[in-house]
């Protein structure tokens, strides 16, 4: 029987490449990618031997083999690496094109093992993830920005006042800094740092996760300037919307 299959499927993760990724790499469909690493069809010789290219092992190797198990140095080099940053803080990134599938597959092993990943020898021990925000509601922070979050297991967890990458049902996966009301525990009030933005309340029980924010991730080019004016005019609306949440907190 032909481990061709799970070979690409092993080489596949291997290299930390989403199904999207290897089929571009190939030159194939992604679907096929699937086809194949579940057995459904048998890939193509042209397909086999630019895999082969990519990983410097024969026909022979693909078809026959299973190359998990194999001495041949390259893969041995690679398990090796994985091996020294199996106890580092890997860190999954979910960018926004992933979001809506992140929605369904949060709690999906096999998703979460899709998404490319990335270590930051700062971060101290914990369970991070990254995420792309789009948008300038939490401006300064620029749009396409990344926030890595550290995962924040309760609502009862959650500090007032801080930044976290809030993951819900009818809201989706947002980046906000979380306001907690104790006359009504049941909901928590998400506020922008752009005070043009109006702050809006959710169902705790609509939270399906919650990722302290840790890190931002930007590019130089993107970080905004402001004029006098324009700070003037936000710190007016920022007063603004503090005075309005505390008369609706007493």
């Amino acid at each position: 029987m032909s481990q061709a299959g799970q070979n690409l499927k092993y080489l596949r993760k291997l290299r930390g490449w989403t199904q999207e990724e290897f089929a571009v790499k190939l030159g194939i469909k992604r679907s096929l990618i699937g086809a194949y690493e579940e057995e459904r069809a048998d890939p193509r010789l042209e397909v086999l031997e630019i895999v082969g290219d990519i990983f410097k092992l024969s026909l022979d190797e693909l078809l026959l083999k299973d190359v998990s198990n194999t001495d041949n140095s390259f893969l041995a080099k690679r398990r090796q690496q994985k091996m020294m940053t199996a106890d580092r803080n890997i860190i999954h990134f979910v960018p926004v094109k992933a979001a809506a599938g992140y929605l369904a597959g949060y709690a999906d092993s096999e998703f979460i093992d899709e998404l490319n990943t990335f270590t930051l020898p700062m971060l101290a021990g914990g369970n991070y993830r990254a995420f792309e925000i789009i948008g300038d509601s939490m401006m300064p922070t620029p749009s396409g920005s990344i926030i890595v979050g550290e995962k924040i297991d309760t609502t009862e967890d959650v500090k007032n006042d801080q930044a976290y990458i809030v993951v819900s049902r009818n809201e989706g996966i947002v980046y906000k800094r979380i306001v907690k009301n104790n006359r009504a525990k049941n909901k928590l009030t998400l506020v922008s740092d752009n005070p043009q933005y109006q702050s809006y309340q959710v169902n705790a029980e609509d939270v399906v996760e919650l990722w302290q924010a840790q890190m931002v991730i930007s590019k130089v080019s993107a970080q905004q300037r402001w004029d006098m004016n324009s700070l003037a005019s936000m710190v007016s609306n920022l007063q603004s919307q503090v005075t309005t949440l505390k008369k609706k907190m007493n």
